[in-house]
């Protein structure tokens, strides 16, 4: 009897604590807060309401547009679509706005030459007689006519007389494999290296029979040295090419190294002082050495555009057996060289033309006319003996003994 009374005591004063605590929900929420969240959710349940005339004069009101933009589902955001575009030429115009009759020197070739093309630029960017054209195409060669054909590009260029002076800058991308009807060659091999060289003469022929000047830039080297070599070789290939159609060569291969001999990423600028020239990864042109090449190039331009009109150079040779020989070298000269020993331009200056080979050490004799021994030999009394003649008498009888 005693535990039954304590335990309703204990109900009676527990009770009487606790009541606050029952008034309120789970997790804390007192009943008032769950009855808002019940009104809400009704509200959320019922169909929007629909618009009347009132709301099409001052549009809806805002509890309206609350209720809509809830309502509305979530958007679905389609991942984007990638397509492979070919590329293309860019337009041929020029970025600074040059005079009439400017001469129009179009920058053809591959990643290499989109920073030399910038560089360019830059260098006739106060000439309004030069416009330059930035026609490169990057990860362009003539490896892959599949993905970027040159030799249908600059046909249609010709066609379209849209440059007058072709800056050419192409093989960095050229080290691969080259598969010809469905032969594949691999790189730098005999197969491949004829059949480059003969898309090399393709290109330049086109040129050559449209009479249009070209400046072909040789490749320089890299950081990593199997590509360096292929450069050096792609190279050789380029200036044999070149010089057999008439065309300037830049070689800027030896621009690019050190003292020894080697690849380094810095040098002297265009104003002699050091400068990187490269970028990191040891094949492109930083702006430094993009412009180092373009000053290089733009001594060639020179010998080919003249103020503000393209020059057509005419090949005396062409049409005679003579033409399908191959051109020397004529130490970078090119067709201007051409035209001096053809005899259609005298030279101002009077330069002699130089050596094409040096004397070493295995080279044959050459016959000038006087022998050292002659002057040894000379008799007593001539002119030339210098008192270290030879009396006649003398050595015809020592002969004699």
């Amino acid at each position: 009897m005693r535990r039954l009374v304590i335990v309703l005591m204990l109900l009676v004063f527990g009770g009487a604590e606790l009541a606050p605590a029952l008034g309120q929900g789970f997790f804390g929420q007192s009943r008032q807060q769950q009855l808002q969240y019940q009104q809400q959710y009704q509200q959320q349940q019922q169909p929007p309401r629909r618009r009347n005339f009132f709301d099409f004069l001052f549009g809806p009101r805002d509890d309206q547009q609350d209720q809509q933009q809830q309502l509305l589902p979530p958007q679905q955001v389609a991942p984007p679509v990638v397509r492979r575009v070919k590329p293309t030429l860019p337009p041929a115009k020029p970025a600074i706005a040059k005079a009439d009759g400017a001469t129009r020197v179009a920058v053809f070739g591959d990643d290499l030459a989109v920073d030399v093309g910038k560089a360019l630029d830059r260098f006739y960017a106060n000439d309004p007689t030069t416009a330059v054209l930035q026609q490169a195409v990057p990860s362009s060669g003539f490896v892959r006519p599949d993905y970027f054909d040159w030799s249908k590009a600059i046909a249609q260029q010709i066609t379209a007389n849209s440059f007058d002076v072709a800056v050419v800058m192409i093989g960095v991308n050229d080290r691969q494999s080259m598969t010809v009807d469905g032969t594949s060659f691999k790189s730098l091999s005999d197969d491949w290296n004829k059949e480059y060289a003969a898309r090399l003469a393709d290109f330049l022929s086109q040129l050559r029979a449209a009479n249009k000047p070209v400046v072909w830039i040789g490749m320089p080297p890299t950081a990593p040295p199997m590509l360096s070599a292929a450069m050096s070789q792609i190279s050789s290939m380029e200036r044999l090419a070149a010089f057999s159609s008439g065309a300037q060569f830049v070689d800027i291969y030896d621009k690019f190294l050190d003292d020894n001999g080697n690849y380094t990423a810095r040098g002297p600028d265009v104003n002699g002082q050091d400068a990187l020239m490269r970028r990191s990864d040891g094949i492109h042109f930083t702006n430094a050495g993009a412009d180092k090449v373009a000053f290089y190039a733009s001594q060639s331009i020179k010998l080919v555009s003249h103020g503000g009109a393209g020059l057509a150079v005419v090949d005396p040779l062409a049409g005679s057996d003579a033409a399908t020989l191959l051109r020397p070298p004529y130490q970078g000269l090119g067709q201007g060289r051409l035209l001096q020993l053809a005899g259609a331009v005298i030279p101002l200056t009077g330069t002699q033309p130089r050596a094409t080979e040096l004397i070493e050490a295995g080279s044959p004799a050459v016959n000038s006319g006087f022998d050292m021994k002659q002057l040894l030999q000379a008799p007593v009394g001539r002119a030339d003996a210098f008192g270290v003649g030879v009396d006649p008498e003398a050595a015809t009888a020592a002969a004699g003994k």
